[in-house]
Order: structure tokens, then C-alpha cells, then sequence
């Protein structure tokens, strides 16, 4: 087994619902509790599984929110308590994350850190270490580094990064300067940034010293680190922490490190991406489960079930059942079935990014329920 690589700490960011995922994915059971890909592992066990050889199993930390605790420490016994994290509310990627590096980098001042979202799925381990290793090469050098996937596809669900010119960064001779960002595009866009080959999706992986990242979010959102750094100081004294908290975190900024860190890192020339040829996904969508299930051979019925009875004549798409009911699918084709005991989706792949706005439109209907 490959060595960890020298004052790198692993953060992983365990939060949100997932909600172009329900109504499999809920708040008290989020997609990355899930075993979306048949492997007999949760997304988050597979994500622990990937990270512990590159930074070795004490030096991961969690965060995730107070309701998951139990759930993530059951799939984690690994998990040192010092290094759980709890949200008492979501605050977006900049709180979860900031506060992260504060705690760390007050433990210990020249640490590394890296965050890699818990729901993500790759295969190629040793791809992704090879990665890894150059963007800490680059944090080493000052710079803060994103690793960005070579799209295999014009994928419209993804957000995307500009690459620039080589970076020229000794240990990582593939970094490149970020010259820009791109929300999801329309498919003739996408299709144009593959032809183009300069642009790679956005994985959200950062890997930066942690007071590199912190004084370039200190830039951008200066109430936000003081409140961040009060937190951190309070952290690792167990009658300071949670007077703290009530105190602070409910007042944080609600803001994604893309805003606070990345976009303005890039304006001034310190963010740079490390192109990623590893096979990845975010498991987005029950399109992209489909996809994962059935290996990518199109004209398949994946069915992810445990007691239903599924029944296909020339069907395809996705079957998620969590009752014990029959389900017969004859002549549809890309279809997506979500059977839960309180709520059934019915869509096709076309369609599973636009699951989202049901959850919003139950969010508003005051359906809490079934969320």
C-alpha cells in the first residue's frame, strides 16, 4: 500500500438531502447513507475507503450535521471523535468547510487539507491518488488547486472549469491556471467545451494549505473567517464548543466556497486545476444510478430493490423500490420508477435532473412529511 502522503488531512463535507434523489433520498437518510451502486457500500464508506491511504485513517475529518451523527459513525467506527464535525444547521460549503480549516490548521499550523465531497463515486483509486498527490504539490507551493474531471461527455448537469496556461509547479507538471467558471450549460454549450478540450467539470475538490484557503475566504467574506476562527478557538474545549455555536454559527453567511474561495483565487492568479483522467460521479440523478448500475450499456433495466418483484418486457431505465410490491414495466423506455412506502416517482432519464423541483414545490406545500 502506497504511503500517506506527508501533513495531509482528508475533510469530508457529509451533508445536504441529495434532492433530485427523492424521494429515495430524504433529510434523515441522504443519498450518501445510501448503497446506490450495488458494491455493498454506502457513497460515504466508499469515500472513508478512498481517502484513508492518502491521509491515513486519524487524520480524516467529517462533517455533517447533528442528526447524522449516529448514521455516520456506524458506517465510520474508524472516525476519531475529535475529527466529527457537527452542523447544528446546513450553511452551504464555505461554513462547513472553513470551519474545518480553522479547526485544523489551529491543531496544527502548516497542515495541508483536502475536501472531497461523501456522495461521489470513483473507481480508479489509483488515478485519483495520482491526482491528489499533485494538487498537495501545488497547495505546497501556495496555490490553492482544484481537481477537475476530462469530460468523457457533454454533460449538462455539471459545472465546469476554464484550464489556462501550465501552471509550472514542481511536482505537479499537469496543474493548470483556472482562467474561469461555467454553471451548468445548455447542451449545445457543453457540447462545444468538449470539442474545445479546455474545459474540465467541477468535481468541488480543493486541496490547499488551510491558511492559504482561510486568508483567501478572509478576502471575500471577512465577518464569515472571524466567526469561523471564534468557532475554531472554542473547538477542542468541550465546555467553550457549544456556547459557542449557539452563539456563532446560526449568524454565519450561507454562501458555496465556489464564491468565497475559487472565483476570487482565480481572479488573482493562486487557484489552479489538476486535470482528473479517473472515471467519476457525483450520482446526481437516478439517470446517473442507471447509468452506474448497468455499467454504462445502454437498452438496460437497473433495478435497485430489496424484496420488490420486477417484471420487464422490453423496458429500460431504473427501478428503485423500497416496498414489496409488484412492479411491471412493458414497452417504456428510459424510464425512472421510484416506489417508496409514502411516495412514488414516476419520470424518465430526460427528465431525473427536474426531480428537484418537486421537492421544492412540496417544500412550499408544507409536505415536510415526505421530505
Amino acid at each position: 500500500m502506497d504511503a500517506a502522503l506527508d501533513g495531509f488531512y482528508s475533510i469530508i463535507p457529509a451533508g445536504g438531502i441529495g434532492s433530485r434523489l427523492w424521494p429515495l433520498s430524504r433529510a434523515d437518510a441522504p443519498k450518501f447513507l445510501h448503497d446506490l451502486t450495488g458494491s455493498g457500500s454506502t457513497l460515504l464508506r466508499g469515500t472513508w475507503d478512498r481517502l484513508a491511504p492518502l491521509s491515513g485513517e486519524q487524520r480524516i475529518m467529517v462533517v455533517t450535521g447533528r442528526a447524522h451523527r449516529a448514521a455516520v459513525e456506524a458506517q465510520l467506527p474508524e472516525l476519531r471523535d475529535v475529527n466529527v464535525v457537527l452542523e447544528s444547521e446546513p450553511k452551504d460549503s464555505s461554513a462547513a468547510i472553513g470551519l474545518a480549516a480553522a479547526i485544523l490548521r489551529k491543531r496544527e499550523p502548516d497542515v495541508i487539507i483536502g475536501s472531497f465531497a461523501a456522495d461521489h463515486v470513483i473507481a480508479d483509486v489509483r488515478g485519483f491518488r495520482r491526482s491528489v498527490t499533485h494538487a498537495v504539490a501545488a497547495a505546497r507551493a501556495g496555490r490553492i488547486a482544484l481537481i477537475g474531471i476530462t469530460p468523457t461527455e457533454p454533460a449538462i448537469g455539471f459545472g465546469y472549469i476554464r484550464a489556462g496556461d501550465a501552471a509550472e509547479i514542481d511536482g505537479a507538471h499537469d496543474a493548470r491556471t483556472v482562467t474561469g467558471f461555467v454553471e451548468k450549460p445548455d447542451l449545445a454549450t457543453a457540447r462545444r467545451y468538449l470539442a474545445e478540450g479546455d474545459y474540465l467539470w467541477n468535481a468541488s475538490m480543493f486541496i490547499a494549505r488551510a491558511d492559504v484557503l482561510l486568508e483567501q475566504m478572509r478576502g471575500a467574506k471577512p465577518d464569515l473567517v472571524a466567526g469561523l476562527e471564534e468557532l475554531a478557538e472554542a473547538w477542542d474545549d468541550p465546555a467553550a464548543r457549544g456556547p459557542a455555536v449557539d452563539r456563532i454559527w446560526p449568524h454565519l453567511e450561507k454562501i458555496a466556497i465556489d464564491y468565497s474561495v475559487a472565483e476570487p483565487a482565480a481572479r488573482v492568479g493562486k487557484l489552479v486545476v489538476i486535470p482528473g483522467d479517473f472515471d467519476w460521479d457525483d450520482v446526481g440523478d437516478f439517470a446517473s444510478i442507471a447509468k452506474l448500475r448497468s455499467g454504462g450499456r445502454a437498452g438496460e433495466l437497473a433495478i435497485l430493490a430489496d424484496g420488490a418483484t420486477v417484471l420487464s418486457d422490453h423496458a429500460s431505465g431504473i427501478v428503485v423500490s423500497q416496498s414489496k410490491r409488484v412492479i411491471s414495466l412493458i414497452g417504456v423506455q428510459d424510464i425512472v420508477v421510484v416506489d417508496t412506502p409514502d411516495a412514488l416517482l414516476v419520470t424518465t432519464s430526460e427528465h431525473a435532473q427536474r426531480v428537484k423541483s418537486v421537492v421544492d414545490a412540496l417544500k412550499l406545500s408544507g409536505r415536510s412529511e415526505v421530505l
